[in-house]
């Protein structure tokens, strides 16, 4: 038998079975938020947690994730983020709903290695509505889809396009690290199409 990869944080899921996946995989301790309405006491256990051991918010790649995931945030700045994309969070029957539950070990385990954590130290962006608007990320038929992309290279998640500067900000992305991730996207569009 294997040994199982360590995570020192505690980890934030929305529920059992998001916990018993991560647990086949991983060792690790987790805190399930039961939903997206977080209580004060579920909120207060998170914020001690990341006094003691560190947090890992590690909601499903939806709406109600992501609103999680901004309810901790406010609440647990310092909190540490770790993403799937929505694809490897994909049920495998028809009818399911989007979650950590259905990924893969090797998409649990890449997401627990390559976490995101927000900067706490004042940050400028260079990168502009316009930058967003000239790589198609706000408007248009592939926005969606490179949102996708570009928050699965960067590892920053997935958001829509109103919160998609934020969200760069947020994580310190470089302009220079945006626009070469935004190169290799269209690149491998072009080369998807030919």
């Amino acid at each position: 038998m294997t040994e199982k990869m360590r995570i020192e944080e505690i980890i934030v899921v929305e529920g059992k079975d998001d916990t018993k996946r991560l647990q086949q995989f991983v060792d690790a301790d987790t805190i399930e938020t039961n939903g997206s309405a977080l209580s004060e006491d579920t909120l207060e256990k998170i914020s001690h947690a990341e006094q003691v051991r560190g947090v890992i918010i590690f909601t499903d790649p939806d709406f109600s994730g992501e609103k999680i995931r901004k309810q901790i945030t406010e609440v647990v700045p310092t909190a540490k983020h770790a993403f799937i994309s929505r694809k490897k969070g994909e049920p495998k029957n028809a009818g399911g709903s989007l979650g950590v539950e259905h990924a893969d070990k090797e998409a649990i385990i890449g997401a627990l290695k390559n976490v995101s954590t927000p900067k706490q130290t004042e940050f400028t962006s260079e990168i502009e509505i316009e930058d967003l608007i000239y790589f198609g990320l706000i408007a248009g038929n592939c926005a969606k889809k490179r949102r996708e992309l570009l928050g699965e290279k960067l590892n920053i998640g997935y958001t829509n396009g109103k919160q998609l500067k934020k969200r760069l900000t947020m994580f310190q992305i470089e302009k220079d690290t945006f626009i070469q991730a935004m190169k290799d996207i269209l690149k491998d569009e072009q080369n998807d199409r030919i």
